[in-house]
């Protein structure tokens, strides 16, 4: 099974797909992130997939065509050079610049010869339902017809293919400069029938409408500008259009250690992921789906009674029963099982999702101006719930199913979201709130400065009474609850640094053991370490970690400090975010220490 890092990323902006580098297209789950798998190779031979590669050895080098997420794979053989191009066929519409409403939900492939005579083979086995199902395949006057359970697939070429059972084959050459294309259109049972696209203009329109939206988003010029770009477009890719939730990552069950049990299913909206994606867009991209977003959240949220737990995430339409049940017939990545659908965590009660979300509001003041009603009453309620349930045990950011603690992370965002909710108050309309907000941020300040500080550790721990240091920790200088040259604050970096880093690589909490390092938190140290006047150092930590990117600039949920391989769920929003935030924050401390350029 190819390494996790093997894999790149196409996107619609409704679903995802990943691709080999051997030209295996292991994972899609169309017509949307969260729906069952029809090619799931990824997570075990059941799963169905769908490979094009010359008949003979090879070697291979690729990219992203500049400015899209449509990927480009150089199959190098004796014979010569053939070229693949593999795109999710991206739809056109008035909103977000065209992006990704009207998808057909169309896996795009086109081969061509760029040197010599290739032998091309061709095998696609779909197995939807995560491979439940073994499907009928069917020659019709539109094109071979796959059919299984509720997914209709129809695939059309201008290359003759062969039904082999549920397997379609094909095998021909092609000379320099002659091409082939295939388009494997997907609907539901109940949908309309399809009606076929011409695949040469789909990929065309596609890369255009991708090299468009990032042309309209550049702002940022700072150091590591291609990567920052490159982290926009993944968190564009993972961004589910028709409501505007962000997803948290492309797969499920990706383990964050091999051979583990800890295999989530992170295709959903978490609202904290979100907010940090909208977050790093104002950095990126300027955003113009601030909006979209805060509306979307409004109306997934609804009305929470104050003895519920406030909603943490999502399906991406905004559903809010997520059960999660496994799937024993896949054997799981590299044998890590179970493999999970769905995840249990949207039971959880976690503290810190009212301040995300209401620093992203305050982040983006100026995108998210006029409030409607709706939105304006959330965010009221947000900073209420803050109040309210801060002295609260609760489950914490990394979600742990062991019991709920008093943890600092969730007291700190508690705290930010008083703190920025005062700050909006006049575009909340709340000024009479204003003075109940006030008193309980500083209270809850008050408890994290006092009972947050372990001083036998020298270092504020991961939950009040422990003496396990959290990597979590280290947004007080980001979020500006302490100054990043504060004492406490380089006491605690210092002991994040001895304690749970490792060439820059950074695991989240104490006893860790083989678990990886969290990108994320890796990009965090690097922030809190520009904050507190170590430039070099932080530098160096961001250049560690980006370091392990893959080959097309991608970044899982985690690295293995063992060997240094990506692990976890794949691409990881959460790490590009992280990416984008650590770049935007050393660009800022370097323009401050420059002298002035003005004369006297």
């Amino acid at each position: 099974m190819a390494a996790i890092s093997d894999y790149a990323l196409l996107g619609d902006c409704q679903g995802a797909a990943l691709v080999s580098s051997d030209g295996s297209v292991d994972w899609w789950c169309p017509p949307r992130f969260d729906a069952p798998s029809v090619f799931a190779r990824l997570l075990g031979t059941a799963g169905g997939y769908w490979t094009i590669r010359p008949s003979g050895p090879y070697t291979t080098t690729r990219q992203y065509v500049d400015g899209t997420m449509v990927l480009r794979t150089d199959f190098h053989s004796q014979d010569g050079v053939l070229r693949l191009t593999d795109a999710l066929s991206l739809g056109f519409g008035e909103r977000g610049h065209g992006i990704g409403f009207t998808s057909p939900h169309v896996l795009l492939r086109q081969v061509e010869v760029v040197a010599g005579t290739v032998d091309v083979v061709v095998e696609i086995a779909a197995r939807p339902e995560y491979g439940l199902i073994t499907p009928t395949v069917a020659e019709t006057p539109v094109g071979i017809e796959i059919s299984g359970g509720a997914d209709r697939l129809v695939l059309t070429s201008d290359r003759e293919l062969t039904l082999d059972g549920p397997t379609v084959t094909g095998r021909f050459a092609l000379d320099q400069g002659e091409s082939a294309v295939f388009a494997l259109h997907h609907r539901r049972s109940a949908d309309p029938q399809i009606v076929p696209l011409d695949g040469r203009a789909a990929l065309r329109e596609t890369i255009a409408g991708w090299q468009s939206w990032e042309q309209l988003h550049q702002s940022y010029h700072g150091p590591y500008r291609a990567q920052v770009r490159r982290s926009a477009l993944v968190l564009q890719a993972l961004t589910y259009q028709p409501t505007g939730a962000v997803i948290a990552a492309a797969t499920t069950s990706l383990p964050e250690k091999v051979g583990g049990v800890a295999n989530w299913d992170y295709r959903f909206a978490w609202l904290r992921d979100g907010s940090f994606t909208l977050k790093a867009l104002w950095v990126a991209a300027c955003p113009d789906e601030a909006r979209r977003f805060f509306d979307w959240l409004a109306a997934s949220v609804g009305s929470v009674h104050p003895e519920e737990h406030l909603p943490i995430m999502f399906g991406a339409g905004g559903e809010r029963d997520l059960t999660e049940h496994t799937m024993p017939h896949l054997e799981g990545y590299r044998a890590s099982q179970p493999v999970r659908v769905g995840n249990d965590a949207w039971r959880q009660k976690q503290l810190d999702v009212p301040g995300e979300v209401l620093e992203c509001a305050w982040v983006l003041r100026d995108q998210v101006t006029d409030l409607s009603p709706a939105v304006a009453g959330l965010l009221r309620s947000l900073a209420d719930r803050a109040a309210d349930t801060w002295r609260q045990p609760d489950a914490g950011v990394w979600e742990g199913r062991d019991g709920e603690r008093h943890y600092l992370t969730s007291k700190m965002m508690c705290w930010v979201a008083l703190d920025r909710a005062v700050k909006l108050a006049s575009a909340l309309d709340a000024a009479e709130q204003v003075p109940r907000w006030s008193k309980a941020r500083d209270e809850l300040r008050a408890a994290i400065l006092n009972e947050g500080w372990h001083a036998s550790s020298e270092a504020f721990t991961g939950a009040f009474g422990s003496d396990h240091l959290d990597a979590g920790v280290l947004g007080m200088p980001l979020l500006g609850f302490l100054p990043g040259d504060d004492d406490r604050v380089l006491a605690t970096v210092r002991a994040i640094e001895r304690d749970l880093s490792r060439d820059g690589l950074v695991q989240r909490w104490t006893g860790s053991g083989d678990e990886g390092a969290f990108v994320a938190c890796s990009y965090w140290l690097a922030e809190a370490l520009a904050l507190g006047g170590q430039l070099d150092a932080a530098k160096q930590i961001f250049d560690s970690v980006t370091s392990r990117m893959n080959d097309v600039g991608l970044l899982s949920e985690e690295i293995d400090r063992r060997d240094g391989s990506q692990i976890g769920n794949f691409p990881q929003a959460l790490s590009h975010i992280g990416l984008i935030n650590a770049a935007w924050v050393i660009d800022q401390v370097e323009t401050e220490r420059r002298p002035s350029s003005r004369t006297a």
